[in-house]
This record gives C-alpha cells, structure tokens and sequence, in this order.
C-alpha cells in the first residue's frame, strides 16, 4: 500500500505523474454509480416523449471518458481502446455500470469514473423538470487491472 501521494513532489507542489518509464499494458477499469429518483420521475423517464434518457445518459458517459484530461488537471491524455457504459432502470433509480479499456503506461481509472458520473448527471438533467430532489450516490471504482499495482476489486 502506498504511504505517500503521487501527484506531489517532495516540496508539496502539485505535478503530473511522469510515465514515461513504465511499460504499455493492458490496463482496464469499472465503475458504477446509482441515480435515486421518485417514483414518479422514475415513469416519466421511462416513457419520456423527447428520447430515452438512459441512451442519451450513455452516450455522454462514453463522450466523457474520452474528454476526461480535459475535466481533471492532472489526468494523462489516453488513446482508450474500448469503453462501455450501461443504464438500466432499477426500483429507486438508474443504475450505471462503465468498463474502460487501453494498452498505455497509465490506469484507465478516472475514465471509468468519469463515465458513470457524466452519466448520471445526464440522467439528472433529462429528468430534473419532473424531481429536483434526484441525488446522485455511490459512484466507485468497481475493479482494476494492469500496470504495476496489479489488480484491485472493490470489496
């Protein structure tokens, strides 16, 4: 386990993790994340007369994880080989799953992570006419692969 943060210097100075001695992997993430609405919202997104929200919801979360150096400072930009990003109505909501995959020096994390939470504030905003009190909960890395801190999976 890590004892110190990788994006500071010895002196505390925020910086941009230098890759460029790691070797190119298979890196691959998931992530999730849960939109809780009322029950009402929940009918009226599903038979929502602009669009099927949930689809529009995906195809900004896959928009986002591809954008995702330009949202966090220090994020590397990566050339993503694969992302995929669910939605599906649940009882209290929608949930949303996302897998990212590359082959680089650098984790594939905070593009999964990004997918789901653009995701879910897509299914915010094509539902928030009908519930403003809709919150967005537990967006988490799901698992990891690849790189030289091996794999992780959320417990």
């Amino acid at each position: 386990m890590r004892t110190n943060f990788t994006h500071y210097d010895s002196a505390g100075r925020s910086r941009m993790v230098d890759v460029s001695a790691k070797p190119a992997t298979v890196r691959q993430a998931s992530a999730s994340a849960l939109v809780k609405m009322s029950p009402r919202a929940l009918r009226a997104a599903k038979r929502n007369p602009k669009g099927d929200p949930l689809e529009i919801a995906r195809i900004a979360g896959i928009t986002a994880a591809k954008r995702t150096a330009e949202l966090i400072p220090l994020c590397h930009p990566l050339l993503l080989s694969h992302i995929d990003v669910q939605a599906a109505f649940r009882r209290n909501g929608v949930v949303l799953s996302s897998t990212v995959s590359s082959t680089g020096a650098t984790g594939v994390e905070m593009e999964a992570l990004t997918a789901v939470a653009v995701a879910a504030l897509t299914v915010y905003d094509m539902c928030k006419a009908i519930d403003r009190g809709i919150e967005i909960t537990d967006i988490k890395l799901l698992a990891k692969s690849g790189g030289k801190s091996g794999s992780y999976h959320a417990s």
